[in-house]
């Protein structure tokens, strides 16, 4: 009965949980936690991170001396030497060797510590590439998020032009009916409708489709039930982009990730030039053993197994010196190599910051040029409408055809979808140029001004 009780529980529950996650509204902020928590490239990074830590782990690891053992057991058939009295015997001798030994790196021209520093900027570096993939997640998120917003602002739009259309319908079919006006107005004026609806499902789709867009940033299986909060957003009218190309360029300088990766790498393969030289050094390595054997040989008084091991041992210390002389010319081949990766990872960091600065110069561009064309937008929409509202009053005496109507209200249209259009990109590009300073990507606030 109890376990009969728990599936019945378990089959609810299961049945709950899908529901609940498509009834959640997602703000901003829920989307980038979730597709950063998710994304492919994000996880592939940390796994290349990962990777990298454990190179510079291993890396300090080789520090340490090696130490080896090995033990054999060997059979010596016909004439054969007792290693322990040093006598020949034509008998199988059956002889056990234990060995312990190892190598201590006491110089190589700081190669071993030139690696550790390079490995250590090179983890530093991963982890900066790591917060560049996530940034740019963050970004290609908000921008499908402002598309959502974007879209459904001109889907009502679109929705409220159909309905003054579909009550102008009313109101000219009644008119048609007491012969107070012609019943080709009334044509016209459904022949509109129609239009208009044609673009409102175009808009409900292209809606659908920023849904989607955004759904496959997050890795959600579907769009379906999904939604997203619609901020209050308002943009000032006495709007500024503040501060200028330059002083953003030197804040991003300090804290982009892409720029922070490119010093580290510069530093890295400098290490890399030192661990190249270091080559040319002579090298220096102690070396230590520990040794001993067992013999037996059948039918022959021996020392007992615990004796012979205790009797034979032996101890060894040696050092060593390698002096690299001729080697194909590798060494110097090497060297050459990595001032070249030296010289590519400067031009590399300057590339880097040219295409920051563009990057902030074009978003700051196209920041103003949207703020003065939405400043300009809200003039053409105001104008429109109370042109609309003239025009629609003139229409409803009989003193304009419906053509002359149907111009006004698609102009009122064509004039709010661009003012939307002109409002989200400039909303975009500030939020694109706060990134660049180093502010959280948020709707909360719109620092404009």
């Amino acid at each position: 009965m109890k376990q009969f009780v728990f599936l019945i529980l378990v089959c609810i529950s299961a049945s709950w949980l899908p529901g609940y996650a498509q009834g959640k509204i997602w703000s901003l902020e829920d989307c980038i936690k979730y597709a950063v928590d998710h994304n492919i490239q994000i996880k592939q990074q940390t796994l290349q991170t990962r990777m990298q830590k454990n190179a510079l782990e291993q890396s300090k690891m080789n520090l340490l001396p090696t130490i080896n053992g090995q033990a054999s057991h060997d059979y010596s058939f016909g004439r054969a030497l007792d290693q322990n009295t040093y006598t020949f015997y034509n008998q199988t001798v059956q002889s056990d060797y234990f060995y312990l030994g190892g190598r201590t790196t006491v110089f190589n021209g700081m190669q071993n510590l030139n690696t550790i520093q390079r490995n250590k900027y090179e983890l530093l570096a991963g982890e900066q590439d790591l917060q560049k993939i996530t940034d740019n997640v963050s970004l290609n998120v908000a921008l499908a998020y402002l598309q959502i917003l974007l879209n459904k602002e001109l889907v009502t739009a679109n929705e409220n032009q159909l309905n003054i259309t579909l009550q102008q319908i009313e109101k000219t079919r009644k008119l048609v009916d007491a012969g107070s006006a012609a019943r080709g107005n009334l044509l016209q004026i459904e022949a509109q409708a129609a239009q208009e609806e044609v673009s409102l499902v175009t808009m409900r789709n292209q809606l659908e489709i920023s849904y989607l867009n955004l759904t496959q940033l997050l890795e959600l299986e579907t769009p379906a039930g999904f939604e997203i909060v619609v901020p209050d957003i308002h943009v000032d009218q006495n709007s500024i982009v503040s501060g200028n190309i330059d002083e953003i360029f030197n804040l991003a300088t300090q804290t982009r990730p892409e720029i922070k990766s490119s010093e580290l790498k510069l530093a890295a393969s400098e290490y890399d030039l030192k661990i190249a030289k270091g080559a040319r050094s002579p090298s220096f390595s102690l070396s230590h053993t520990f040794g001993t054997r067992y013999s037996y040989i059948k039918d022959l008084p021996m020392q007992s197994f615990e004796d012979q091991l205790k009797n034979n041992k032996n101890f060894g210390l040696g050092i060593s010196m390698n002096l690299p002389i001729l080697n194909g010319w590798q060494v110097n081949r090497n060297i050459s190599n990595s001032k070249l990766a030296v010289e590519n990872s400067q031009y590399a960091l300057e590339g880097t910051k040219k295409q920051l600065y563009k990057d902030i110069q074009q978003a700051y561009t196209d920041a103003v040029a949207a703020l003065k064309k939405y400043s300009a937008s809200q003039k053409a929409v105001s104008s429109s409408e109370e042109s609309f509202r003239y025009t629609e009053q003139k229409f409803n005496v009989g003193m304009i055809t419906p053509v002359d109507y149907n111009a006004a209200k698609t102009q009122l249209l064509n004039a709010q979808s661009e003012m939307a259009q002109a409002k989200y990109e400039f909303i975009f590009k500030i939020k694109v140029l706060d990134f660049y300073k180093g502010l959280p990507l948020n709707l909360n606030t719109i620092t404009s001004n």
